[in-house]
């Protein structure tokens, strides 16, 4: 295997290159994707100057070291597009539902990340949990303090990631030590944009944990903040629980639903990344399709938490842009593979078909879709940010005996989907630079 080594700015790859341009129509949507068997990459300050046949690699690269991934594929970075930083250690903690998971341990936990260095020191291993997954950008979810958001920033900041996160805005129904203002939570996050948004590869969302714990005043100075800076992210929570859709609507007597309690504030926008949308009306689904708001599937915390199936024919079915997510710490797994497992089985719990090439869409370019940077990363184009990964389809014993029979490439990315996890990601690079790698 030939040496990885960069020679300055320049990273050279070699494996079996593969990228999609749009949501597969079918199995055989073969216009799709790109494959190329024996490809080449090379990587120029940060992003793909290259890309194409080993055959064709370029003259004046043709004697210098590479990386030969070969028989592997060589994917763009997942993204996951909704997942907390707070709650690595949270993961697998007892409980019957959301809420109750919510108040016995999650509100305890993230009280913790108010103290500086400790919130430095997961970002650290936030940050490594994310690459040896395969997850090269996120968009995640700080705790209340300011800091914690500092501290995620800063940390992608020193490994060049393209990164996304806010701390939460949240006046009621948590501890108070948990607790903001609605003043406070707005300057605090109006800070985090003018000190971070538009850093390095870095954004802040703006970023109200969701209407259960945002009063009419927290919930304005969240809508202003969108209107303020129209070129940020918005994340929250949407009908996930049965127990939650009922408080909510006690709060918010006013409001026609879940959905429209967002609307009338201005968080409900073509920048809205929705978590969880299972119990939708089919007004609440016009609403979302006209505005332009994306629903978020988090299959590993819908059934952790026995909240429901998400329903992904009926949600693209009404026009709603969509996504995948882990949603650690509900999300019982940090990797997208295991997450597009679960989708599988939660689909076909409802007799939908979730296909592998779909699922691999969806984990790269569909979720830079949802979070508007299908111009930078989620694919292998020339031009665009070089992040991507690096997967082993025969990473374990079961995987390689299963692969014995495997003949196309559709069986191939649904043994990774179905057996593999972190130990099937052999590299992750970021900007062009190997930042996870197996031994």
């Amino acid at each position: 295997m030939a040496s990885g080594t960069q020679g300055g700015t320049i990273t050279i790859v070699r494996g079996r290159l593969l990228w999609f341009h749009h949501e597969p129509l079918g199995a055989d949507d073969e216009a799709s994707f790109t494959l190329i068997e024996d490809g080449g990459l090379v990587c120029r300050n940060g992003c793909i100057a290259w890309v194409g046949d080993w055959s064709d690699l370029p003259a004046d690269h043709r004697d210098a070291d590479y990386a030969d991934h070969r028989p592997h594929l060589v994917l763009p970075g997942f993204i996951d597009p909704h997942i907390h930083f707070p709650q690595g250690q949270v993961v697998a903690s007892y409980a019957g539902s959301l809420l109750e998971w919510l108040n016995t341990y999650t509100f305890i936990e993230e009280q913790r990340y108010g103290d500086p260095r400790f919130a430095a020191t997961m970002a650290k291993r936030f940050c490594d949990m994310l690459l040896a997954h395969g997850t090269t950008t996120c968009v995640a979810f700080g705790s209340v303090h300011k800091g914690s958001a500092t501290a995620l920033l800063a940390e992608a900041a020193t490994r060049n990631m393209r990164l996304v996160t806010g701390k939460v805005m949240m006046d009621r129904n948590a501890p108070e030590a948990l607790t903001d203002t609605a003043q406070s939570g707005y300057d605090d996050t109006k800070a985090l944009i003018a000190d971070w948004h538009g850093e390095a590869r870095l954004e802040v969302a703006i970023s109200p944990r969701f209407a259960l714990t945002s009063t009419d005043a927290q919930m304005e100075a969240a809508g202003a903040l969108a209107r303020e800076h129209p070129e940020c992210l918005i994340q929250t929570h949407l009908s996930e629980n049965h127990g939650e859709i009922e408080a909510v609507e006690a709060l918010f007597p006013d409001a026609a639903d879940y959905t429209d309690v967002y609307e009338r504030f201005g968080l409900l926008t073509d920048k809205s990344l929705m978590g969880h949308c299972i119990h939708l009306s089919a007004r609440e689904i016009g609403r979302m399709a006209e505005t332009g708001a994306v629903a978020v599937f988090c299959p590993t915390s819908n059934l952790f938490l026995g909240s429901g199936l998400f329903d992904l024919d009926r949600i693209k079915g009404g026009g709603v842009r969509h996504a995948i997510a882990t949603d650690i710490g509900g999300g019982t797994s940090w990797s997208l593979l295991k997450t597009l497992d679960e989708g599988y089985k939660v689909l076909n719990l409802q007799g939908h078909r979730y296909h592998p090439m779909r699922a691999f869409w969806q984990a790269t370019l569909g979720n830079a879709e949802a979070i508007g940077m299908a111009d930078r990363i989620g694919t292998l184009d020339a031009g665009t940010e070089a992040d991507f990964i690096v997967l082993d389809a025969r990473a374990t014993e079961a995987m390689a005996l299963r692969m014995e029979t495997v003949e196309t490439l559709a069986e191939e990315l649904f043994v990774l989907q179905t057996l593999g996890d972190d130990r099937a990601v052999t590299a992750a690079y970021v900007a062009g630079r190997i930042t996870h790698a197996t031994a």
